[in-house]
């Protein structure tokens, strides 16, 4: 791997078909694209930025993408997704809407630490890439309202009807995100939740919802 390049700008190279080596010269692309933007911001990234971090030549990045502002768009929906199946995956186990709700709103925060570039990348994404910015929204809600829909399904929440689902969606990632704020570090590459915040949420959200206090 070349002096500049991603992590895993070279996996591409060990690709065994031609449609292998192609999804992984996108990723990798992607993949660089997000670690330039989180560096620099959208408005400073460039494509010979982005192809040199992902080890590709600049005319290669016009195969995948036909200008820069098409790789801007896709940025934040495909880094969505992966955030959306961290937190699917760090929540499994758990056996009620209690426990799924505190494991996915603490897996949040870990994917947060572990991708700090997601809170640049978020943040500056009305402005630069403003229909990537909905269709993340949009692709947050939907998945957020099929767990909300399992869990009144189930019997849980039984106040609530499905035609609340949506505002109450919305009402806890809105919670995601300005704490993601406000717990950002000063120079904004981290994003540390203090433990009695989890705490203090799932207390408020347990009343609100079910209309029990959280486990102390």
């Amino acid at each position: 791997m070349k002096k500049g390049e991603s992590a895993d700008s070279a996996n591409f190279r060990e690709a065994s078909s031609r449609s292998e080596r192609s999804e992984r010269i996108r990723n990798a692309l992607l993949h660089a694209a997000a670690e330039v933007v989180g560096e620099v911001g959208y408005a400073d990234a460039s494509v010979t930025m982005i192809t040199q971090r992902a080890g590709v030549a600049q005319g290669t990045f016009y195969n995948y993408f036909k200008m820069r502002q098409d790789i801007l768009d896709a940025l934040l929906p495909d880094l969505g997704e992966q955030m959306l199946d961290y937190v699917r995956d760090n929540a499994l186990g758990g056996r009620n809407f209690a426990e799924l709700e505190e494991r996915s709103f603490r897996a949040f925060f870990s994917f947060l630490k572990e991708t700090p570039q997601f809170t640049r990348i978020l943040n500056e994404a009305e402005t630069f890439a403003p229909g990537a910015f909905q269709k993340h929204l949009e692709n947050v809600s939907h998945r957020y309202m099929r767990f909300l829909k399992r869990s009144l399904q189930s019997g849980e929440f039984p106040q609530y009807s499905q035609g609340d689902l949506e505002v109450i969606a919305y009402m806890l990632m809105a919670a995601r995100s300005y704490f993601s704020q406000r717990y950002r570090s000063e120079d904004g590459s981290q994003v540390k939740l203090p433990k009695s915040v989890a705490k203090t949420y799932m207390k408020f959200v347990l009343y609100g919802m079910i209309g029990r206090p959280a486990h102390e």
